[in-house]
């Protein structure tokens, strides 16, 4: 396929999907259910095939080609070959911009549908009727409907204490347009969408992933010649040892240099984009529908600040025919000779021509509702999910599936789980008040996390069957303050199924049997 062909291929594609209006309103019923999942894995079928079709092109190194253009001429050389030379150098530049602009947006598709479907397979399942085992909705099709019983017959049932936001799907960037969504963010949705950016890149201590030693050795002339060579992680405890099973005894290291790799808890550019948006975009949509019922609630004069600000949005983009357009001191000096006057009209303002202090107040309250609670909302949102991700979940459950967060972490380390250090509480209280998510507030969250983690290497080698999510809520409750019943209600998670985690973990820390003891020397060895 010709580059130009394949380019507008490709844009074409991603405008049909942006054209596409994806609900979620009626996912619980299996029909709407079904659609959407199938509707979005066969879109990344497509969009894989296309980043396919454009890395055997070249889109990943688009101006490789570029390094044989430019005046390479010896001697004199005439304006107009100078001329058509440039010319035909911008010409190559644009089009390479336009190779690595489409395979950036259709990297972005991809991992944006990865993320909806992830959020999709954790949301629900299938049971056969016939003999009650259950099918996620990729085994579900794997198997073509039809169960190893050989009944077709299934019911649609919700995983509640699974990890998901199904809601955030809508707010992916889908067509790979994050530059454009990114844009409309809100003052506060762009601050929020730093916090989240800088959270998933929170990298972990560095190891090493390739040392490079600068050495001498003798050659087969006896002549002593200097080299730099590179060996994988693998050999950094006896670098020096395959260096003289190659080049001799006499190697003789001069310089050793350590590279070493610092993965961030999402460690993939267009997955944490693409979640970031998902979540801020969201949380704006949450805040547009309670935005006025906390304003109500905490401003002095609700009527008086929407009213403030029609008036400063009204003359900030108008512009009077009789001044001219290029005139910009002009312009705006009489804007703010407009918005004066009116202020002065509607008696906002104080007998020295300021806002009158009960305005002050309320703008400086709404001020601090926007930093402390609408930037905050998605961080919380994300925090939370990530943090009951990894309480739920096992090992070997984030090694294989892609979960609702690709590219995440199996395991945190010390300097990852710093952010979940922040417990929220202002905005938990907000959601909890005007909303119907609930959230818990955990104080702690990243010593939980690193209890669980080293519950996981404790237990790596039995055979101890756990429900895993109980497993996370046992955690949970064994390391907080937190009452049973309410992790209970949060994790979806009955009491019984709680409490039998507990006993396996105080079992497995704490035996009280020699058989118990025994046991735990076994697995521990």
């Amino acid at each position: 396929m010709e580059e130009s062909v394949l380019v507008i291929k490709a844009e074409k594609y991603l405008k049909e999907i942006s054209n596409d209006d994806i609900r979620v309103e009626d996912i619980d019923e299996f029909d709407n259910f079904k659609y959407l999942y199938f509707k979005l894995a066969d879109r990344l079928e497509k969009l894989k095939q296309l980043r396919r079709d454009m890395e055997v092109q070249g889109y990943s190194t688009p101006f490789a080609s570029l390094n044989k253009y430019g005046n390479k001429s010896i001697g004199e050389v005439s304006l107009e070959e100078v001329s058509e030379n440039s010319r035909h150098n911008q010409m190559f530049r644009n089009k390479a911009n336009a190779k690595k602009n489409i395979l950036d947006r259709v990297k972005s598709a991809i991992d944006s549908h990865q993320i909806a479907l992830g959020h999709l397979e954790q949301y629900g399942y299938l049971k056969c009727d016939s003999c009650y085992k259950k099918y996620s909705i990729s085994e579900y099709i794997a198997i073509k409907g039809k169960c190893k019983c050989r009944s077709e017959s299934f019911s649609f049932k919700i995983s509640r204490e699974n990890t998901y936001r199904v809601e955030i799907i809508p707010y992916l960037p889908l067509s790979g347009n994050y530059r454009v969504l990114m844009a409309d963010l809100s003052r506060y949705g762009r601050n929020a969408f730093k916090k989240v950016i800088n959270a998933l890149k929170q990298e972990r201590t560095g190891h090493v992933k390739t040392i490079s030693p600068l050495f001498r050795y003798k050659d087969k002339n006896n002549r002593w010649l200097r080299k730099r060579v590179t060996f994988d992680s693998e050999f950094v405890d006896n670098y020096e040892e395959e260096l003289r099973k190659t080049y001799g005894k006499y190697v003789r290291i001069e310089k050793l240099e350590f590279h070493r790799t610092k993965p961030a808890i999402i460690d993939d550019k267009h997955a944490r984009t693409a979640i970031a948006l998902g979540y801020v975009r969201y949380a704006e949509s949450i805040i547009d529908s309670i935005r006025d019922d906390i304003f109500k609630r905490q401003l002095t004069d609700f009527k008086r600040i929407n009213n403030y600000d029609l008036i400063i949005h009204k003359y900030s983009n108008y512009t009077p025919n009789f001044i001219d357009e290029f005139d910009v001191a002009e312009i705006e000096n009489w804007r703010e000779n407009k918005i004066k006057e009116e202020f002065s009209k509607f008696h906002y303002l104080d007998r020295y021509g300021e806002l009158n202090r009960s305005l002050k107040r309320d703008l400086k309250t709404r001020e601090t509702i926007e930093r402390t609670i609408f930037e905050d909302i998605a961080p919380a949102l994300i925090s939370w999910d990530i943090f009951r991700y990894y309480l739920t979940t096992s090992v070997s459950n984030r090694k294989i599936s892609t979960g609702p967060f690709p590219y995440i972490r199996v395991e945190l380390d010390r300097q990852q789980r710093r952010v979940f250090q922040k417990t929220f509480s202002g905005v938990i209280d907000i959601l909890n008040q005007f909303s119907d998510i609930r959230i818990l507030e955990v104080p702690d969250k990243d010593l939980i996390l690193y209890e669980k983690f080293k519950f996981e290497k404790l237990m790596k080698s039995s055979n101890i069957k756990v429900n895993h999510p109980a497993l996370g809520a046992a955690h949970l409750y064994l390391n907080s303050d937190i009452d049973l019943e309410l992790i209970s209600n949060s994790f979806y998670i009955n009491e019984s199924k709680i409490r039998k985690e507990i006993k396996h973990i105080e079992n497995i820390k704490n035996p009280k049997t020699d058989k118990s003891k025994k046991f735990l020397d076994l697995i521990k060895g």
